[in-house]
């Protein structure tokens, strides 16, 4: 076998990279990393140097790593700012750390693809390959996010730590349509939400709900706009452009679930979505003008309906949120694995970590008292 280290992914073979993507799941297919290299999303400019791994057996791809060598912090969804605090109070470079992640997105997939019947030889190589190369760089330390609960387990084996975190997300328990899943929601909590879609509709909002065929270049220059805008109010660094949202829409076109929201001859707002095979995903919110409750429309009630009527089994709306619950939602664990380098941090961060994970525990069951459904419908 041929272990190698790229820093672009179109030196990997597209069609051999996406047969090890389970589910189609967008962000790991090559045409999404490969879209946000070519459009500038990663690279200097913002801290995320490629750095994947391949795995060849011959000529065939048996393993593969999204990984990128990291100057900041940023777009991780995983916090670590108090360790790179405590490494600068040492006399210490945090930066540049190893990351393993699809750059901006808190969502769980592989990070180790492999093909499933040489996971037990590929995925301790793939691992071994990202801590050598964390030493020969110089690297804090390997850190992979939002991995799949067996990937988890395996690096665990390897003694990397689990950090645990808590997303909200909506499971659909075979629904016939949307009152059905009202239906099983308390009597309060069903009613604020037919009020909310009340709202929205009696504000004379229409809403589009378009993917990457149905979406005219107009809409996706008006869907930018509402993204620059948010980053420019409120986070100030926006990656992402009109030239990527567009390749992404051409090249995973049926994967894409574009919701667009006019008034008066105007559109105003909108939301994306992406789909792998079970699971949709929330990316990205955006407006130009305020509608009362339009954001839970968009954002929320607009991909339940989606995953019922696609039969999907599950939503991911993004990180954060306990406006959520109220919504449908419930608290569901996420994780992640990190290694550190310097031997005098392990032991201090190691404990850290303990502690996190029984805080993350305590605050879900905290949670369980605010769940909107009805106990004979709880799951």
């Amino acid at each position: 076998m041929e272990i190698s280290i790229h820093d672009r992914i179109e030196e990997i073979p597209a069609d051999q990279w996406n047969l090890l993507v389970r589910d189609n799941q967008p962000f790991l297919r090559h045409e999404f990393l490969n879209a946000m290299e070519r459009h500038g999303c990663v690279g200097e400019a913002f801290g995320w140097l490629p750095r994947h791994i391949a795995v060849f057996d011959g000529n065939r791809l048996a393993g593969a790593m999204p990984l990128y060598e990291k100057y900041n912090s940023y777009g991780e969804f995983v916090f670590d700012h108090a360790w790179a605090d405590a490494f600068q109070r040492a006399g210490l470079a945090y930066y540049p750390k190893l990351v393993s992640a699809v750059p901006y997105t808190p969502a769980t997939g592989q990070r180790l693809l492999c093909l499933p019947e040489r996971n037990e030889e590929i995925l301790p190589l793939m691992l071994q390959t990202a801590l050598g190369l964390a030493k020969r760089v110089g690297a804090s330390g390997f850190h992979c996010l939002f991995p799949m609960a067996e990937e988890q387990d395996h690096m665990e084996r390897l003694h990397l730590m689990a950090r645990h975190d808590c997303q909200f997300h909506w499971h659909n328990q075979d629904y016939a349509g949307f009152e059905d899943f009202l239906d099983r929601l308390t009597s309060k909590k069903r009613k604020n939400i037919r009020r909310e879609r009340r709202t929205v509709q009696e504000s004379g909002v229409e809403l589009r709900c378009l993917d990457g065929h149905t979406a005219s270049r107009q809409d996706w220059e008006d869907f930018t706009d509402f993204y620059l805008r948010l980053f420019d109010r409120k986070w100030g660094m926006a990656t992402f452009n009109l030239d990527f949202f567009m390749e992404v829409a051409r090249q995973l076109p049926d994967q894409v679930l574009l919701v667009l929201a006019d008034l008066d001859g105007s559109c105003i707002a909108g939301s994306l979505m992406y789909h792998s095979d079970t699971t949709l995903y929330g990316r990205h919110w955006g407006c130009v003008q305020q509608v009362d409750c339009l954001h839970f429309e968009a954002c929320y009630y607009q991909g339940i309906e989606f995953c019922i009527n696609r039969g999907l089994m599950r939503f991911e709306p993004g990180a954060q949120g306990e406006h959520k619950i109220a919504r449908g939602f419930t608290p569901t664990l996420t994780r992640s694995s990190h290694w550190i380098a310097d031997r005098g941090f392990r032991k201090p961060i190691e404990a850290f970590v303990r502690h996190e994970q029984q805080a993350v525990a305590d605050y879900m069951h905290q949670l369980t008292s605010s769940l909107p459904y009805r106990l004979d419908q709880a799951s």
